[in-house]
């Protein structure tokens, strides 16, 4: 029988249990998370247990993050089916916070970050953002003291703001991120994927599909403009609603004009009924 990780829902108990661990298992790696666990999640805990000895998982959906028109209210909840799941592959602790725990009355600290949180991605869309991830994020790590922290590739911007944000404040914590778990027909493992209808699974994978012709593309010399304007068309024509394509450097998110200006990184956001999906790839 799976042995169920300890479950803490408050700072100081959660100080007391990463202390226990490390002094154990010397290293602690933490997998950020806000529920409602798949098989990418699952990826990235099964890394974090070859990066460290003992692994702590959160579990929390950040209000700080969601705009009033988005869907923090209906965002899946599956804590219980969670915790069975991360028994099974050995979590040593889950750091699972109240919202009052996390931002205790009063609380008035926010961190803003710049660089890639400013690239006119998902920050155009969602300015609200970077700012919620970024300061629960360095919670996360004053609060868990991970030594290594690993997310994944899929939100690629995050990914990056999060990398700077933990280098510019000089956060002990290493950031890895890990590539994007797909499904067999190369939709990226989402938990609001549960949000599509059957119609709209049927569709969703022309994302990715675009992504992979448009990194061949460029990759064998064609125009980054022309063949993004294409892919924009192609994503339009299948029903989405496209909010970007883009060709950015992989490192800064700096918008670039050739293959030369590289390495180059695809990324796209768009809205498929109620669903909106974001996804990336490597030219």
């Amino acid at each position: 029988m799976a042995r169920k990780p300890l479950i803490v829902r408050t700072v100081s108990p959660l100080r007391k249990a990463v202390a226990t661990l490390r002094k154990k298992h010397d290293s602690v790696a933490l997998v950020p998370t806000m529920g409602a666990l798949h098989d990418g999640h699952f990826s990235l805990v099964r890394h974090a247990r070859k990066r460290a000895g003992a692994v702590a998982v959160s579990i929390f959906v950040n209000p700080k993050q969601f705009a009033p028109n988005e869907d923090f209210g209906s965002y899946p909840r599956n804590f219980e089916q969670d915790v069975a799941a991360l028994s099974k592959l050995g979590v040593d602790l889950i750091w699972a916070p109240t919202e009052t725990a996390m931002y205790p009355g009063g609380f008035c600290t926010a961190i803003t970050p710049g660089g890639p949180a400013l690239a006119g991605l998902e920050d155009a869309f969602r300015p609200h953002f970077f700012g919620g991830v970024a300061t629960v994020v360095a919670k996360l790590f004053l609060q868990v003291t991970p030594d290594v922290a690993i997310f994944g590739q899929k939100d690629y911007q995050q990914l990056k703001v999060v990398t700077r944000m933990a280098r510019d404040l000089d956060l002990p914590v290493k950031v890895v991120g890990c590539p994007t778990m797909r499904e067999k027909d190369g939709l990226a493992l989402s938990s609001r994927n549960v949000y599509l209808s059957v119609e709209e699974r049927v569709t969703a994978p022309v994302l990715y599909r675009v992504l992979k012709e448009s990194a061949a593309r460029i990759k064998a010399g064609e125009p980054i403009a022309a063949v993004l304007a294409d892919g924009r068309a192609a994503i339009e024509k299948a029903g989405f609603k496209v909010d970007y394509l883009e060709g950015r450097h992989a490192e800064t998110l700096e918008a670039v004009v050739s293959a030369a200006d590289g390495p180059i990184r695809l990324l796209v956001a768009a809205r498929l009924g109620r669903t909106r999906l974001i996804d990336n790839l490597g030219v």
